[in-house]
This record gives C-alpha cells, sequence and structure tokens, in this order.
C-alpha cells in the first residue's frame, strides 16, 4: 500500500506531458487543421477564412498568423483556446506572412499586387507598401527585425528592404521561380527554393549577395519549403511533384539524402528539437511524419484538403 500511495504521489506531481502542436493551413477547406503530436492526429479544425496559406508563429508562442488569400487578410488564431481572435487587413491577395522579433509587425507577400506590406498589429496600420518582384510569394524577415527579403516568383528575384521603412536595398538575381525563403539560426546566410530552376541559391545576409547555388534532385522535382536544424547544419527542402525532402549539408553544400514523403510536399517544419520533421502534402492531403535521425517517413495523418503550410507550435506550458 505505501508502495502504491508514493507511485501515486509521483504521478500527481510529475510535469504533463507536453502537448506539441502542428498547425496546418487547408487551402480548399478555409480551416487550420492542428495534430497533436503525441496522438498523431488531428485534433481541431479552426475555420479561419478563405483561402488560408503561409503561417508564422508569434514571437511568445501564443498566436498563429495564416494569411487568408482570398480575404486580403491575415487571421490571428489562439493556440491556446484554439480559436479565430481577429483578422488584420494586409493588402490584396497575401500568400505568406512574416511577423517582426518583437511579435509587434506583420509583413506579407501580395502576390497580385506584386507588392509587400507591413502592418502594426496593435492598430492595424500599415506601415509600408513596398515594390518587390512579380507574383511574390516567399518572406522572412532577419533575426533582428532589420531585413525583409522577398521572393518574386516570376522576376527570378529576391528583393531585400529594410525592415522600419520598406526601402529597396538590392535586388539579387536567383533561380528559376522562386518560393521559399528562410535565415539560417544565426541570421547570417538565407536560402532561397527555386521550383522551376531545382536550386537552392545561399545568400550571404550581411553583404546582401548571392553565396552558392546548389542544384536538388535530378530536373524533376521542385523545390519549395524549407526548414533549417536548430543548430544550422542541416536544411530540409521540399521537393513538390517529386513527393521527397532533400536533406542538405550546408557545410559540405551538397545533397546528403532524399526522405519519400507524400504527394506533392509543399510546407515543411521542424520540431524544435530537430527529431521530427512535418510536410504539407498538397497532392495526397495529408502530412507526412519523418523521424530525422533514420531519414525515414515514419507516419502520416490525413488533413484536408490541399494543405498548403505546416508550423510547429510547441507546448506554451513549461
Amino acid at each position: 500500500m505505501r508502495v502504491f500511495r508514493a507511485a501515486l504521489l509521483l504521478a500527481l506531481l510529475a510535469p504533463p506531458a507536453r502537448a506539441d502542436l502542428v498547425f496546418v493551413s487547408d487551402e480548399r477547406g478555409d480551416d487550420l487543421r492542428v495534430v497533436s503530436t503525441e496522438r498523431g492526429a488531428v485534433v481541431a479544425a479552426i475555420p479561419v477564412g478563405k483561402r488560408p496559406r503561409g503561417m508564422c508563429l508569434a514571437p511568445d508562442g501564443k498566436t498563429v498568423f495564416v494569411a487568408l488569400g482570398d480575404e486580403d487578410a491575415v487571421a490571428l488564431v489562439d493556440v491556446a483556446s484554439r480559436a479565430l481572435v481577429r483578422k488584420v487587413a494586409v493588402g490584396r491577395d497575401p500568400e505568406q506572412v512574416a511577423v517582426s522579433p518583437d511579435g509587434k509587425v506583420i509583413y506579407v507577400s501580395n502576390e497580385a499586387a506584386s507588392t509587400a506590406t507591413a502592418v502594426d498589429l496593435a492598430s492595424g496600420r500599415t506601415l509600408f507598401v513596398a515594390p518587390v518582384g512579380t507574383e511574390p510569394e516567399g518572406i522572412a524577415i532577419s533575426p533582428d527585425g532589420g531585413r525583409v527579403y522577398v521572393t518574386g516568383e516570376s522576376t527570378d528575384d529576391v528583393t531585400v528592404l529594410e525592415g522600419r521603412s520598406g526601402k529597396v536595398l538590392r535586388r539579387l538575381e536567383v533561380g528559376a521561380r522562386p518560393r521559399w525563403v528562410a535565415f539560417s539560426p544565426d541570421g547570417r546566410k538565407v536560402f532561397v527554393s527555386s521550383e522551376v530552376g531545382g536550386t537552392l541559391s545561399i545568400l550571404d545576409a550581411p553583404a546582401i549577395r548571392l553565396q552558392a547555388t546548389i542544384p536538388i534532385g535530378n530536373g524533376q522535382t521542385k523545390p519549395n519549403g524549407i526548414a533549417v536544424s536548430p543548430d544550422g547544419k542541416r536544411l530540409y527542402l521540399a521537393e513538390g511533384r517529386g513527393a521527397s525532402v532533400s536533406v542538405v549539408d550546408l557545410a559540405a553544400l551538397s545533397v546528403v539524402t532524399r526522405i519519400a514523403v507524400g504527394d506533392r510536399p509543399w510546407g515543411v517544419a521542424l520540431s524544435a528539437s530537430g527529431a521530427r520533421l512535418y510536410t504539407a502534402n498538397g497532392g495526397s492531403d495529408d502530412v507526412s511524419v519523418v523521424d530525422t535521425a533514420a531519414a525515414k517517413a515514419i507516419s502520416r495523418v490525413p488533413v484536408g484538403k490541399k494543405p498548403y503550410g505546416v508550423l510547429y507550435v510547441p507546448d506554451p506550458k513549461p
């Protein structure tokens, strides 16, 4: 009996299991699907608005921002309650969204308008609308908030903006039809995937110049979503029609392996530890869960209709 009571006391005093989540934007279903990493299944569907696509997480981990392409807005979703809080007007046809390091400003790529827009979250006031390349998609802000990078699909370039004013600092040519853009953890490198060019471009962020170009796949794949490991040593790149993910060694500047996933992976996201990778598979309407150490997909979770983006959201509880 004493042993039982001691075990019960320990169980009651033990911290609750982490409940990390994966948010998936369901582009045709007009909602976000919430996947429990513990259960490996969808635990909620949150109606957010028309054509949800790119997402990002607030620095405090409490709010998910999702671009609504057919509403010219960004939806704010509360992580704890899994509910839509409000919408913020951000200009025509937003595709992807990024948030400033202090959580006060959101930036979007306005695909149909060939602009990037910055909006103050507290007031809803537009801070700037900047010209960028044609059909912008990917958008990312540097860890210090000083620069914003925006890909131009039809002009095969990346526009670099000053983070506060929106001033165009430079435009860089990259591979054909650039899609995603992401920073290294230290902010010194910028990575750009080019869907038609079949390449990964690596930019020197402080110098704002092209540093290297890595061929991806065999010409049949279509590089899209990017996720960088927490230690900055590896990069995971969704290959679209290739139904796989390329793993790039960033020291060797080469692809070290490819991992088979679902049909037409688009967005990708890593867990906080880097042990798991998640891919939004728009062709098979599911999410692949990948063991990164084994370089193998271990499960697939159905998530709705044409998933676009995937976002890993750590449990806010300590």
